[in-house]
């Protein structure tokens, strides 16, 4: 597909605030949304889209309605995957694909794309691939692996506080003969909040072991920090990720994959897992996420806005920093799980390490005051914000200072 990039006037307007409900008829204010995903949306992004709903751009079709083979969801499906490019400068040699299925799909899509490469017929032979698990969804995606045929070798599990990158302690299974055909990480863990950050994950894998991972493809899942920084996308084979933490609804995954490592999936690999027939067709093999799509192109264009990522991770920072700090402000009251050097920018995990029963608390009265969706993960427990790139600063200052009042008054 030759991309074209848009218009800069088409898209969302500026980055107003618009809490107050009542002109649409809500009769409410918007509560602030802490979810892991499903994630909060700029707002002007919303309110373009509600412009839109019923007739975009004078068509007389919502997006919803339109076919994705018309001109219209041309120029949007197009229009996504230039400024997609312009925010990560992605270059030449990798394809965008706009798929569906979650992340979890791409869980199997990744080992029947890129485990046979050598031969794509012998459907019987057990690939070697190597994990760093991280936290559950490393470890899921390891599970799926497993499903599908692959001779999974995991390097290191994380202790769900801290990163292993001591390249120097993996298990790199050096004598089993076999090759790997690529190496997966999770970039940032939603429900442990734990964050692959500062250091290079190419860099450390080109170092491993004298030079055992040298041309191995480096195989991201992006999902909940996706857009949230900029990201050196030449030092991964593929990257994949959920649309519905960041860059827009749930519905729509995409992953960009390095074009020489299409061609190569496995026989009788599912058509929608197989990143090839995806690029032959444009994303458009069967019918996509029409609107989903539309929407991260939305996001795209804010985040363009804005300043590109350099300025998203700074205003991230910033964001999360709040919250780091006052939880050390509290001087143990409040306890971040997490060791320093891997906290999230995106999902920040606490408890009040006293009581379960005060944490109760904190979320009963947290919702009271329309902060919603604190509750941790059922498997973590305690708390959690997750504060993607759309969430407010105003917001993040809203529940710092429940904190800080909760505390006073328990």
């Amino acid at each position: 597909r030759k991309v074209k990039k848009g218009a800069a006037g088409r898209g969302c307007g500026g980055g107003t605030r618009t809490r107050a409900l009542g002109d649409m008829g809500v009769g409410t204010e918007r509560l602030v949304n802490f979810s892991a995903g499903p994630a909060c949306v700029y707002e002007d992004v919303l309110v373009k889209a509600q412009e839109d709903l019923l007739n975009f751009e004078k068509n007389g079709l919502s997006v919803m309605e339109m076919s994705h083979r018309g001109k219209a969801f041309t120029r949007i499906i197009e229009e996504a995957e230039a400024d997609l490019r312009e925010l990560l400068g992605v270059p030449d040699e990798y394809s965008v694909l706009f798929m569906q299925g979650g992340a979890t799909a791409q869980f199997a899509a990744v080992p029947y794309n890129l485990g046979w490469s050598d031969d794509v017929t012998d459907v019987g032979f057990r690939p070697r691939a190597d994990y760093l698990t991280t936290g559950s969804w490393s470890k899921k995606a390891l599970a799926e692996a497993k499903k599908v045929g692959v001779d999974a070798n995991v390097v290191a599990t994380g202790d769900n506080k801290s990163i292993p990158l001591d390249a120097a302690a993996w298990d790199v299974n050096a004598d089993s003969g076999k090759k790997s055909k690529y190496f997966h990480v999770c970039a940032n863990e939603t429900i442990q909040g734990v964050e692959l950050k500062g250091l290079s994950p190419r860099s450390v894998l080109d170092e491993a072991a004298g030079g055992i991972y040298q041309g191995v493809p480096l195989v991201a899942d992006m999902s909940s920090n996706f857009c949230s920084k900029p990201v050196k996308v030449s030092d991964y084979g593929v990257i994949y990720a959920g649309a519905q933490k960041n860059v827009g609804p749930a519905g729509v995954t995409i992953v960009i994959v390095r074009k020489d490592l299409l061609g190569k999936v496995r026989e009788g690999t599912p058509t929608m897992l197989d990143w090839t027939i995806m690029d032959e067709n444009s994303s458009l093999y069967n019918t996509p996420p029409c609107f989903s799509i539309y929407m991260c192109g939305l996001v795209f264009k804010k985040l363009l806005r804005l300043g590109g990522l350099e300025q998203v991770e700074q205003i991230n920072k910033k964001k999360c920093g709040l919250i780091y700090d006052a939880i050390k402000q509290s001087q143990g009251y409040f306890a971040c799980p997490v060791d320093l050097k891997a906290r999230s920018a995106m999902n920040v995990p606490f408890t009040i390490p006293e009581s379960e029963d005060l944490e109760k608390k904190f979320i009963r009265e947290a919702e009271l005051q329309g902060l919603i969706n604190l509750k941790g993960h059922r498997s973590v427990g305690g708390m959690r914000a997750s504060i993607y790139n759309a969430m407010p600063m105003e917001d993040v200052e809203k529940l710092v200072a429940f904190m800080k009042d909760f505390q006073a008054k328990n």
